[in-house]
């Protein structure tokens, strides 16, 4: 992967506005500027795009909001061994992350899809191989940090070490092979460079030729075709106008058009009589057809007449039926009605009766659970006040435990202390010969065959049969202030715990234990009489206490109490039973009538609507004989204005057949004007282009280009193969080398070795097995620890080792590149140039990234140099 531009918008200082670094290519790439300038808000950016998902709210994000707030955009171009993608994510409000294909402009992952995309990038994070290549101000990577960083910094080491097979690329050292090699780089130098073939240079100045040449060919083949082109489209254009200009066409075709425009007008004429012919046709149809309605109404409204005063009669007679039945159904219902009132209240009655009986019963059940009740708060209350005696008791008694492992602490630091006074401490020791009468006395006690005794200062011996011995030590007396002070803080601890030793501490913390385990017993058999507390308890018997209440008679047996509300019951059912079978009877007979009624009223209602349709009784005949005279005149007057329509059907033209005619002819010489008036004006375009390209003679320039390209071509070839045959060269002698390489040495210890040979002389260094980061380094035969370098050593070594490891990962297939915020700080001028010199050697497979505030010191490091540029997503 490497990264091609960075854009942000509203991060940290630059709150909102965006900026843009473009133009981030291979090999060393430099953005120096002074401090504030926007560096490190570049890289903590950079980092949270690759390292920090979309929807985070970790304090690494919280770090790019500027103090204005806002929502911070990153947006990164990368190239991969599958193409160019645009990376983009936005932060806080509206939070999204996109991945989209530069090449084809398709968005091709959104959200957690995009994640998944760049987590295939950087394989495994900020602790995975692409983290520990990305050195943040004042990082080094080798100083003291958290054990989780560590670890996981480590894992990805090994993890990387594991998965490459690499070879030490070292030096034969032969001063041939060297100058061999010097001259042939030499020789590509002239000709080509790392990004194509040198400026100035005569390969340079070949393909230049080669290709403005190319260029003169193919304007002028452009040219010849369009020559020729044009002449053979005026040819065909002359001769289609020639044929459009015949008088006898033109003639032809106007003649056509007149013919055609007198047809059409007599076709209109004929159109206006027919249509006029319908309107009278229709007028008579129309009238024709009112005139048998109104006599079809009239026959209609006579017979219909005659049939309702028929249906009248039996509405009337089932009207009379209907009342008849209501009455009976209303009789029926009252009836019902009564009977159920008397069985309601009878189950009344028995009803009240047995709910007396129900709460006497209830009554002596309550006060039985009351009393139950009463009898567990006891028993709990009880439980209750031995606990608190339990826990007062275990309050004054109870011992922290590591006060007692404090005190134990300090019985076993005096014995030693006391231990490693006696062993400092001159002692003597007397063997008796056997037989021997007379102990040796020390201080006035006898000394014991073989007894060990110590003394301070000085000690007195007394030997029988020979004198008094003093023994002097000579040395002063040894501090004892650390046994005193564990003394005191012994007796201090035993006297805040009112013990005598650690047995009576033991003994009252294993009494305090056994109160514990008795409180837990009691906590135990509270929660079982008690479980939701004495409170609740307490709540629950007066909740349940039995309320004063008169005392209910009972005459009867409640078997026969029960018996008697259970009958009644019955007979409320029977009775309601009763009633809701009346009930449809009522209602089925409410609606026979309801129905009755209103057909009768209907029947009545349409019979005097056709009475006055009718009118009176002795005009109808009349009315009828005049309807029918009158429809029998329509209807020959229908005939004679059909007939006359019909012929004038017969005799029209077809409109629309005279017209489409027209269409055509007219079109037919329009279309010839037109296509007359186009090849003339086409003639006339050909004629001056013919004319200019006959005038340059390019058919002639056109073969002269094409011998002129011919010779730079193989011009260009040559150079080519010469070039092609230096690299091989170069190849081969770098193969040569690599064969006198040490196969077997690690990976990284070869990765580092030459670019620590570029800062000291006779240098070695070795790993730590455990973290697998520089622990020593051997110069000038004596070897130091990393950690007591100097600043600057440390940095620099830092830095060697993370280019190390990126070789390794482009080895392995995951080209990573390297990013530096300010990695430089502490090297010296001749050192930094020489750490110039090992960025320039990585880079030449590796992109490398380097932000620094000291423009003077990095004017010489040279590269890529990058410019901020506004940006406005």
């Amino acid at each position: 992967m490497k990264i091609s531009a960075l854009r942000l918008f509203n991060v940290k200082r630059f709150g909102g506005r965006g900026v843009a670094i473009e133009d981030i290519g291979d090999g060393v790439n430099v953005l120096s500027e002074a401090n504030e300038f926007g560096k490190s808000t570049s890289f903590e950016a950079l980092h949270a795009l690759f390292f920090q998902p979309h929807s985070s709210v970790s304090a690494d994000v919280r770090s790019l909001r500027p103090y204005s707030g806002g929502n911070p955009l990153v947006e990164a171009d990368i190239a991969t061994a599958e193409g160019r993608f645009r990376i983009t994510k936005q932060y806080y409000g509206g939070r999204s992350a996109r991945v989209t294909d530069l090449g084809s402009g398709r968005l091709i992952a959104q959200a957690d899809e995009a994640e998944n995309f760049i987590a295939g990038l950087i394989r495994g994070g900020s602790a995975g191989p692409a983290g520990l290549l990305w050195v943040r101000q004042g990082i080094t990577g080798i100083e003291a940090r958290r054990k989780s960083e560590e670890d996981s910094e480590k894992q990805a080491r090994a993890g990387l070490l594991e998965s490459v097979q690499g070879e030490v690329e070292a030096i034969t050292g032969g001063r041939r092979m060297a100058e061999i090699a010097r001259v042939v780089s030499e020789e590509i130098e002239k000709l080509v460079t790392k990004r194509g073939p040198k400026a100035g240079g005569r390969y340079a100045a070949a393909i230049e030729t080669r290709d403005r040449l190319t260029a003169e060919e193919q304007r002028l083949s452009a040219e010849v075709t369009s020559l020729r082109a044009a002449l053979d489209q005026r040819a065909a254009a002359a001769r289609r106008l020639s044929e459009l200009e015949q008088p006898q066409d033109r003639q032809e075709r106007r003649a056509a058009v007149e013919k055609a425009q007198a047809a059409l007008n007599a076709a209109k004429s004929q159109r206006e009589m027919l249509n006029a012919a319908e309107a009278k046709w229709q007028l008579s149809r129309d009238r024709r057809d009112l005139l048998a309605q109104n006599c079809g109404t009239l026959l209609e409204a006579q017979e219909k007449a005659q049939a309702l005063r028929g249906r009248l009669e039996e509405a009337e007679s089932r009207h009379a039926q209907a009342t008849e039945k209501r009455r009976e159904a209303a009789a029926a219902m009252s009836a019902a009605r009564a009977q159920a009132e008397a069985a309601e209240q009878q189950e009344q009655e028995t009803r009240d009766l047995l709910s007396r009986l129900d709460a006497a019963l209830k009554a002596r059940d309550a006060a039985q659970r009351h009393a139950a009740l009463l009898e567990r708060l006891k028993l709990a209350e009880d439980a209750r006040l031995s606990l608190e005696q339990a826990e007062a008791k275990h309050a004054l008694i109870k011992i922290d435990p590591k006060t007692i492992d404090d005190l134990q602490a300090l019985e076993v630091e005096i014995a030693r202390l006391r231990a490693l006074g006696d062993a400092a401490r001159p002692s003597i020791a007397i063997v008796y010969e056997p037989g021997a009468d007379h102990p040796i006395h020390m201080d006035g006690v006898a000394l014991a065959d073989g007894e060990e005794r110590r003394y301070d200062g000085e000690a007195h011996l007394s030997v029988p049969g020979i004198g008094a011995i003093t023994l002097r030590s000579n040395r002063p007396a040894p501090d004892d202030s650390r046994l005193k002070q564990a003394v005191e803080k012994r007796r201090a601890l035993l006297a805040a715990l009112e013990a005598d030793d650690l047995a009576a501490v033991r003994a009252r913390h294993e009494q305090a234990q056994q109160i514990a385990i008795e409180m837990q017993g009691l906590r135990s058999r509270l929660s079982a009489l008690a479980p939701a507390g004495l409170a609740k308890l307490r709540e629950e018997v007066a909740a349940q206490e039995p309320a004063a209440a008169e005392a209910v008679e009972i005459t009867g047996e409640p078997e026969e109490i029960r018996a008697a509300h259970a009958q009644s019951d019955d007979n409320r059912k029977a009775a309601r039973q009763a009633l809701w079978e009346a009930e449809p009877l009522q209602r089925i007979a409410d609606e026979a009538f309801i129905a009755a009624q209103t057909d009768l009223a209907a029947l009545r209602a349409e019979l005097v609507q056709i009475e006055v349709t009718l009118g009176p009784e002795d005009g109808r005949a009349e009315r009828r004989q005049e309807l029918s005279g009158q429809l029998d005149e329509a209807v020959l007057k229908l005939e004679a204005d059909g007939a006359e329509l019909q012929k004038l059907r017969d005799s029209a033209a077809d409109l629309e057949s005279v017209e489409a005619t027209l269409r055509r002819a007219r079109s037919v010489e329009e279309a010839a004007e037109k296509e007359a008036a186009a090849l003339r004006e086409t003639i006339a375009e050909l004629n001056g282009l013919i004319r200019a390209l006959a005038d340059d003679a390019v058919e002639e320039k056109w073969h002269e280009t094409r011998e002129a390209l011919s010779a730079a071509n193989a011009r260009v070839a040559a150079f080519e193969k010469e070039v092609g045959i230096l690299q091989r060269l170069s190849s081969a002698l770098e193969s040569a080398r690599t064969e006198a390489s040490d196969l077997y040495l690690k990976p990284v210890i070869t990765e580092l070795r030459p670019l620590l040979g570029l800062l000291f002389d006779d240098v070695a260094i070795s790993f730590d097995d455990k973290t697998l980061l520089p622990r020593t380094i051997l110069r000038n035969g004596q070897e130091e620890e990393v950690e007591r370098l100097s600043g600057g050593m440390r940095e620099q070594l830092s830095v060697l080792t993370r280019l190390a490891f990126a070789r390794l990962l482009a080895r392995d297939g995951r080209p990573t590149p390297v990013i530096l915020d300010d990695a430089l700080v502490y090297s010296d001028d001749d050192r930094i140039e020489k750490m110039f010199d090992a960025l320039h050697r990585q880079s030449r497979d590796q992109q490398i990234i380097v932000f620094s505030c000291r423009q003077r010191a990095f004017q010489k490091l040279g590269g890529n140099i990058l410019r901020m540029t506004d940006w406005q997503p």
